[in-house]
C-alpha cells in the first residue's frame, strides 16, 4: 500500500505587490496553520518518507515549519515542475517515486493540487491553504497508482478545526 498526502502550502502574504509571486512569504497565519496541521498529521501517526515540494518561498517555508514536527532529516526533493504545473506534471512526479517510499508528501500550489486529488480519488472540493488530500493507494509501486486502486482517506485543513 501506498499513501499520498496532497498539501497545500500555507497562507501567504500579498502585501508587498512588487515581489514576484515565486517569492511570497507566509503570513503569521500560515506559519502558525503549518505547524498546527503537522501535529494533526502526526496525530493520525501518519509522516512522510519522502517530501516533495514546489521550490516557491511560501511552499519551502511550509515544508521546513512542518517538518519540525515530523522529525525529518532526510533530503527534501525541490521540483521546479510543481509550481505552476498541471495534473499530468504532478502525477508524472509521483508515479516516478522509487517503490521503497511507502508515504509521500506532495507540496505544491492550486489548481494543479485540486485536479491531481480529483484525477486520483475523485476529490472534487477546493484544497484551502495548508488543507491536506490523504490517498491510499492499494499498489506496491508509485507507477501503478490510478483512480481505479485509490480510496480517500480523509481532507484536513485549519479552518475545520479552529
Amino acid at each position: 500500500m501506498k499513501t499520498l498526502c496532497i498539501i497545500r502550502h500555507s497562507k501567504s502574504s500579498w502585501k508587498d505587490i512588487a515581489l514576484d509571486d515565486f517569492d511570497r512569504p507566509l503570513t503569521q497565519k500560515g506559519k502558525d496553520d503549518a505547524l498546527f496541521m503537522a501535529k494533526k498529521l502526526s496525530d493520525m501517526d501518519i509522516s512522510p518518507n519522502i517530501i516533495i515540494s514546489s521550490p516557491s518561498k511560501r511552499a519551502e517555508s511550509t515544508v521546513n515549519i512542518m517538518k519540525t514536527q515530523w522529525q525529518y532529516d532526510k533530503e527534501i526533493v525541490y521540483n521546479k515542475k510543481i509550481y505552476d504545473s498541471n495534473m499530468i506534471n504532478l502525477k508524472n512526479i509521483i508515479k516516478n517515486l522509487n517503490s521503497n517510499f511507502e508515504t509521500a508528501f506532495l507540496v505544491g500550489h492550486n489548481p494543479g493540487l485540486n485536479m491531481l486529488a480529483e484525477d486520483l480519488c475523485d476529490f472534487l472540493k477546493n484544497i484551502a491553504t495548508t488543507g491536506i488530500v490523504i490517498i491510499n493507494f492499494d499498489c506496491d509501486k508509485w507507477d501503478e497508482i490510478s483512480n481505479q486502486n485509490s480510496k480517500f482517506i480523509k481532507y484536513i485543513y485549519p479552518k475545520k478545526y479552529k
